[in-house]
């Protein structure tokens, strides 16, 4: 009976089990809220020009991109949470039709809209051959099958617009991850890398593969751009803003890595196991993975909580994805 209260007791004292209550999460900092792209609430969405006939489409939480050329309108992703508005949004800037349609990558949220582009006849659809392939099997009437697929790197020429794809390497979904570049106008979009403002999503932006994660920032940073589109929330960003994320993430590799390396988990087990005993290897375990999180978080918060929303959001899950990864991987 005793062994069973102490263990509840730990249970229920471990932060992994902790609740915060809404008020003590720290409100989104102004610096982030000031340049954040303002949503007509009527509509539910805004659709705003970025570049010389480059528009950015957002309801606040996804965002698209549309370019017009002399051809007709490219979209980049069509977000299934604004999907229904996506030809109204266009029509408001340009009387081009949507002639094409890039897919980033294979998630339902970011095109999971193209559901509502079906009545658009000979739309082009461009993906890589491996998200076709997903999609196929897949079989969601939600997003539309590409009709127009490559491996590696494809230049679309457009009218005066040249936008090239490439899949550098896949640090996000498994089908692979494009970047669309406009060199004429120094227009780079990245789906879930970052949010310009904010800590990244939850564990690293659901990445599959730190390894690779921790390297494409570098690679966005290779590009000339001056706007950089990221897919989510309510902010265009420029390098300036890659280099300060990358920072955090640099920080975070670092600092789980030191502290994961210098934790005692013999010394951290024992102590627990004075009072629960051994035969609970998970819970002992995870009482060590706790502390190293812990304890990381608690440097992780001094430095950059005043510096990019969501820390205390989703750094700790950020910090346990890097755990993950240093202890198995690295």
């Amino acid at each position: 009976m005793k062994n069973f209260i102490a263990l509840i007791l730990i249970m229920l004292s471990g932060s992994v089990f902790a609740q915060k209550t809404l008020e003590e999460y720290k409100p989104v900092l102004g610096s982030t809220l000031k340049r954040s792209i303002k949503i007509d609430q009527n509509k539910g969405y805004t659709i705003q020009e970025i570049k010389p006939n480059i528009y950015v489409l957002t309801d606040g939480v996804w965002q698209s991109a549309a370019v017009v050329t002399e051809e007709g309108v490219v979209l980049i992703d069509a977000p299934e949470s604004f999907g229904m508005n996506i030809q109204k949004a266009v029509q408001e800037v340009t009387s081009k039709p949507i002639v094409t349609l890039i897919y980033t990558h294979a998630h339902s949220d970011h095109i999971g809209g193209s559901q509502y582009l079906k009545n658009i006849k000979n739309l082009e659809i461009i993906a890589l051959e491996s998200v076709a392939s997903f999609l196929k099997e897949q079989n969601d009437p939600r997003r539309l099958i590409p009709n127009k697929t490559f491996e590696g790197a494809f230049a679309l020429k457009k009218g005066d617009k040249e936008i090239l794809l490439s899949n550098n390497m896949n640090y996000h979904s498994n089908e692979g991850d494009l970047f669309a570049y406009i060199p004429k106008d120094k227009f780079l979009m990245v789906i879930d890398v970052l949010a310009p403002g904010y800590v990244p999503f939850k564990n690293l932006d659901l990445s599959n593969n730190i390894h690779n994660y921790l390297k494409v920032y570098d690679q966005i940073l290779a590009y000339d751009f001056d706007v950089f589109v990221g897919g989510h929330l309510t902010s265009i960003g420029d390098k300036d803003d890659v280099m300060l994320t990358k920072a955090y993430v640099e920080d975070l590799y670092e600092t789980v890595k030191r502290i994961h390396g210098t934790t005692d988990m013999i010394k951290v087990m024992s102590g627990a196991a004075e009072k629960i005993g051994w035969n609970n290897k998970y819970l002992l375990f995870d009482i060590f993975l706790n502390k190293v999180i812990d304890d990381s978080y608690n440097e992780i918060k001094s430095r950059w909580i005043d510096k990019l929303a969501g820390v205390d959001v989703f750094s700790r899950s950020h910090i346990s994805t890097m755990l993950n990864y240093v202890r198995w991987d690295d």
